[in-house]
Order: C-alpha cells, then sequence, then structure tokens
C-alpha cells in the first residue's frame, strides 16, 4: 500500500503543477505511477467542477475562457506541449525519419501555433455553449482520458527515442487500468446519463492510433496529444449531447 501512496504522489508531482502536498519518489513504483494516472485526473476533473460551480452567473465568455483554459492550467501545459509537436511533426507531411526528428525539436513551428489557435478557439467556443454543466460526468472527463494514456503507454509499442522504451509491458497494471476506465464511464452512464467520459476514451484511441501510424511508435508527445483532444471531445459531448 505505501508504494502506491508513493506512486500516486510521484504521477502528481510530475504530471501536475498544482503544488504536491508529498514529495516522494521511489524508482521501483515507476510503473505504478502510470496506473495512478485517473487518480491524477480525478484531481483535475475536481479543480475543473469546483470552478465551473464557483462561475454560475459569471460572464458568458469569461466563464468559457476560464473554464477552456482549465485543464491547461492544471498540469501546467504538459499535454499542450505534446499535442504541439506532435502538430507540427505530422502536419509536416515528411519521411518518417524526418517527422520524428521534427517531433523531438524544441523549436515551435507554423503548424502548431494554427493548431493550438484552432484548439483554444474550439474549446472556447464548446464552454461558450454551456447553459449549466453536469458536474460529474466533467470531474470524470480527464480520469476517463488519463486511464486511456495509462492504457496506451503500457500496452502500445514505443518509438526506440521514448522514455517509455524501457518499461515493462502487460500484466496487472493494464488489468486495473481498463478496469478503472471501464468503471468510469459506466458510471457516468448509469448514475448521470452521460456519455462524456466515454466519448473522451473513443477520442482518445483514434488520436493515439493516428499519431501511432503517423510516428511509429507511443511516446509521452503522442500520448498528450490524444489526451488534449480526449478532453476537447469529451466537453463537447457534455455540453452539445443532452
Amino acid at each position: 500500500m505505501r508504494e502506491w501512496i508513493t506512486a500516486f504522489f510521484m504521477a502528481w508531482g510530475m504530471f501536475l503543477a498544482i503544488p504536491c502536498p508529498c514529495k516522494r519518489w521511489d524508482e521501483r513504483a515507476r510503473q505504478k505511477m502510470l496506473v495512478c494516472l485517473p487518480l491524477v485526473g480525478l484531481v483535475v476533473g475536481g479543480v475543473w467542477a469546483v470552478l465551473a460551480l464557483l462561475l454560475r452567473g459569471a460572464p458568458v465568455g469569461l466563464r468559457a475562457l476560464l473554464l477552456a483554459v482549465c485543464p491547461w492550467l492544471c498540469t501546467g501545459f504538459l499535454h499542450l506541449d505534446g499535442y504541439m509537436d506532435v502538430c507540427d511533426a505530422v502536419l509536416s507531411r515528411r519521411d518518417l525519419a524526418t517527422r520524428q526528428r521534427i517531433l523531438k525539436d524544441s523549436h515551435c513551428g507554423a503548424f502548431a501555433v494554427i493548431c493550438l489557435a484552432l484548439l483554444v478557439l474550439c474549446q472556447w467556443a464548446v464552454f461558450l455553449s454551456a447553459e449549466a454543466l453536469p458536474l460529474w460526468p466533467l470531474t470524470l472527463i480527464p480520469a476517463a482520458s488519463r486511464a486511456c494514456a495509462a492504457l496506451a503507454v503500457l500496452t502500445l509499442r514505443p518509438m526506440s527515442t521514448s522514455q517509455y522504451s524501457a518499461m515493462t509491458r502487460g500484466g496487472a497494471p493494464v488489468v486495473f487500468a481498463a478496469i478503472v476506465l471501464a468503471a468510469v464511464c459506466g458510471l457516468s452512464v448509469l448514475l448521470w446519463d452521460s456519455f462524456a467520459p466515454l466519448a473522451a476514451a473513443v477520442c482518445y484511441w483514434l488520436a493515439a492510433w493516428y499519431a501511432f501510424r503517423q510516428l511509429d511508435g507511443m511516446s509521452g508527445d503522442v500520448s498528450g496529444f490524444a489526451l488534449t483532444i480526449a478532453e476537447l471531445g469529451g466537453a463537447a459531448v457534455l455540453v452539445l449531447w443532452r
């Protein structure tokens, strides 16, 4: 149990910009850290839902802007970085070796800027369309997207340059992440009649499949790309499909 607690705080410290209440690190818990990603997602979702509650009655445009950027602020724009890197690489339409080189390039290209602008506009427009948000399904969207991220990292073949290439794949962590994903999606449908977390999961796998094929492997950037699109898709279904 102590190792799982350590893994959770490791995941918090690595994947959230919110100050970690207990800074721990144990290399033996690295794989468990990925399985704790859905719990980190619940922290993000909780902040998202509390913000939505506090902003009821606020000016519509301001509320939409703050809700749009909330998950990005919670993660310190970590996943947006992966989103922009993948957009730059894939939209270059170059050969595979060049796409992989662009993915690792620290410079920001035009395609990344254009895609980021479109993403911000889409996420802002989604929340601008919201009259009232179901808070519990909103909380579960980041948990669903991060359960998918854990599954993808633990099952898909990594790029040779990825930090995940040395990680053990399969086993009990995959089963646990799959159960968490099924529980999150199922509870949202059964208790609140919302398909938003399920939509986030579907969007994650479609985006991850596309980036995986284009870049020939899984990496942190690919996961960030897919996770960002997943949260947009989940929010869109939450707001627009009533």
